[in-house]
């Protein structure tokens, strides 16, 4: 098992073998015990993280800043409309002046089409780690955060039965990287996986492609429907969630595409997690959700508030899988 981290860009948990995934929860694990029973913990004593945020966040910016002060660095908070990539600065200027500042650049950038690059370009110039906290392609943080979550609910995931479903929502046009993460991850650790949507809101074809050689290397079984009661029927775990329709149009970011997206999500909108959904699961199944959820749209408050829910749980272990991330990658050896 690998460990040697330091300096490792995270972008995609795909990047990292198996190997290195497992000890990230080996580490996460570790710290979790270690703030239980409220043990100081400073394996990042004056080390710096710079938070780049393109969007908005609640569990991943407090995830991170928490994280690295319960492990005794800090954290500065960057807006970027308030930094001169706002005004045009390229991201190899960015990547080199604030590797000369810190200890690990840490992005959220989720524009469609322009996130995943963007980080990168930031990893060709960038002398200390990148981090991704989300972009357009890939969520990692979150996707930990979830395998970390059903490894304590089940112990070992091999042949849990999982359905990843798209969900209606209104609030935005929520991006493709918390499914197409979960794909690949679940399929690397050997889960049966169905994955329901309508056809104007697939996937992106590399990932599925890259998602069925995880399967077949792990002995995974992936299935594509368009409804979610055949995803929920007999599964262990259901994680209900709106994406945008981005493939499903010509150019998202055109008025016309944009009008399309709206018509086609308009035709969803009995696409909701109930409890008569709930109903067809395993008794001991489980509700999962990156958040924040669009209540009512998305999942109704019985199902989100019920007992199958295990979202506070999952919100929480973002905070051990993230100081995993940045104990190995900024200090480790």
């Amino acid at each position: 098992m690998n460990t040697t981290f330091r300096g490792k860009h995270f972008i995609t948990c795909q990047d990292w073998s198996k190997g290195d995934l497992d000890m990230v929860f080996e580490v996460a694990k570790y710290l979790k015990m270690k703030h239980a029973l409220n043990e100081p913990c400073d394996l990042l004593k004056n080390k710096t993280a710079f938070l780049m945020f393109f969007e908005e966040s609640t569990r991943t910016r407090n995830s991170m800043e928490a994280g690295i002060t319960q492990l005794g660095g800090h954290a500065h908070f960057l807006d970027t409309k308030t930094m001169q990539i706002n005004h045009g600065e390229v991201g190899k200027d960015t990547a080199q002046v604030l590797s000369s500042f810190g200890d690990a650049i840490c992005v959220r950038n989720c524009v469609y089409g322009e996130g995943n690059n963007y980080l990168r370009t930031l990893t060709k110039y960038a002398s200390q780690p990148i981090i991704s906290l989300q972009d357009d392609i890939y969520h990692p943080m979150q996707v930990l955060a979830d395998m970390m979550t059903i490894q304590e609910k089940f112990g070992n995931p091999r042949k849990l039965k999982v359905a990843i479903s798209w969900a209606y929502a209104t609030s935005h046009a929520k991006p493709l990287s918390v499914p197409q993460s979960q794909l690949l991850m679940f399929a690397r650790y050997g889960m049966d996986i169905t994955v329901a949507h309508p056809k104007e809101f697939p996937l992106m074809p590399d990932i599925i492609n890259t998602a069925y050689d995880n399967a077949e290397e792990s002995g995974a079984t992936i299935k594509f429907v368009d409804n979610m009661e055949e995803a929920f029927r007999d599964a262990d775990i259901v994680i209900p969630k709106n994406w945008g329709g981005f493939l499903g149009v010509n150019n998202p970011h055109t008025a016309e595409g944009k009008a399309q997206m709206k018509e086609n999500l308009d035709k969803y909108k009995d696409w909701i997690c109930t409890e008569e959904l709930m109903s067809i699961t395993k008794k001991h199944s489980i509700y999962m959700h990156a958040l924040p959820a669009d209540r009512g749209r998305e999942v109704v408050d019985s199902v989100i508030d019920g007992k199958h829910s295990i979202v506070i749980p999952e919100a929480e272990n973002r905070l051990h899988t993230a100081k995993a991330i940045m104990a190995l990658t900024m200090g480790g050896r």
